[in-house]
């Protein structure tokens, strides 16, 4: 399977390198890592980042307090609709969407893609359409992104193990070489994404991290804001730092398993070039 690696939206909170540990200057720079796969079944995109109607009614669709907060460049070319449109394909050909969980900046674009299966987690949907998803629900959650979809492809607990992960399956309509994995703290049903790509297995582990230094050497390190901020919208803390220290052990394996957050702008720098490269 082929891998296209897409920046679906980009954040420039005030901040700087306190909160992305690199940027100079007043504001830091937060992507929205999100996949295109060429598969046998289809498109199949793993999250989408903002919409087009994010872009065109951001005042609608998102949380004033996160508009202003985040600092949300809309800018309609780098939504997920437009990059596929840029490829040289169809939204009509995107046959699949799994999302990691539905925050804003991963669902805007469902209403793009209205052909589309999306799969996710039972937890998640249930939390999103106004269960127990924590203090943060009427920021994170936005019904005027998702709540007309109705091609939801629901899983709940139950699989086989992966690696260090429980109960990961595979999805309705997809071979096995994708596979949907638990790792909920961020949000209630918050899971990542295994494929098996030309290029070896990827784990897309949405916001299971959000910075790639918390995921190597002795100790996690965060910038403090960035970590404030994961804090601020965790819903389970001890199955956040749980899923963490799996995936530090997976990297910390040498397996050949490429993992990466969808949020850190220098994971997807290097994931682009290696996907050029091979």
């Amino acid at each position: 399977m082929i891998v296209h690696h897409l920046n679906c939206g980009c954040d420039k909170p005030l901040g700087g390198a306190l909160l992305d540990g690199r940027s100079r200057g007043l504001f830091g720079r937060l992507v929205c890592h999100c996949l295109l796969i060429e598969t046998a079944q289809g498109l199949v995109l793993v999250d989408t980042g903002y919409g087009l109607k994010d872009v065109r009614q951001p005042r609608s669709r998102i949380s004033p307090l996160m508009l202003t907060l985040m600092n949300i460049e809309m800018r309609e070319e780098r939504t997920a609709v437009r990059q596929v449109e840029a490829l040289g394909y169809a939204a009509s050909d995107v046959r699949h969407i799994v999302v990691t969980h539905l925050d804003f900046d991963h669902a805007g674009g469902l209403t793009d893609f209205p052909r589309a299966r999306i799969h996710v987690t039972a937890e998640e949907l249930s939390a999103a359409r106004g269960g127990d998803g924590g203090r943060t629900t009427t920021l994170r959650y936005r019904l005027a992104q998702f709540g007309a979809v109705d091609q939801w492809r629901v899983y709940r607990s139950a699989g086989e193990r992966w690696q260090d992960f429980e109960a990961v399956r595979p999805l309705e309509g997809l071979s096995d070489d994708i596979l949907l994995v638990p790792l909920a703290g961020h949000t209630r049903g918050h899971a990542g994404v295994a494929i098996n790509s030309s290029r070896g297995w990827l784990l897309h582990a949405g916001d299971a991290y959000f910075h790639a230094d918390e995921m190597t050497g002795d100790r996690r390190r965060c910038p403090p804001l960035l970590r404030a901020y994961q804090g601020l919208m965790e819903v389970d803390r001890r199955q956040r730092i749980l899923n963490q220290s799996r995936l530090r052990r997976l990297i910390a394996d040498r397996g050949g398993i490429e993992v990466f957050c969808s949020h850190d702008a220098l994971e997807l720098a290097r994931a682009q070039a290696a996907s050029r490269s091979a």
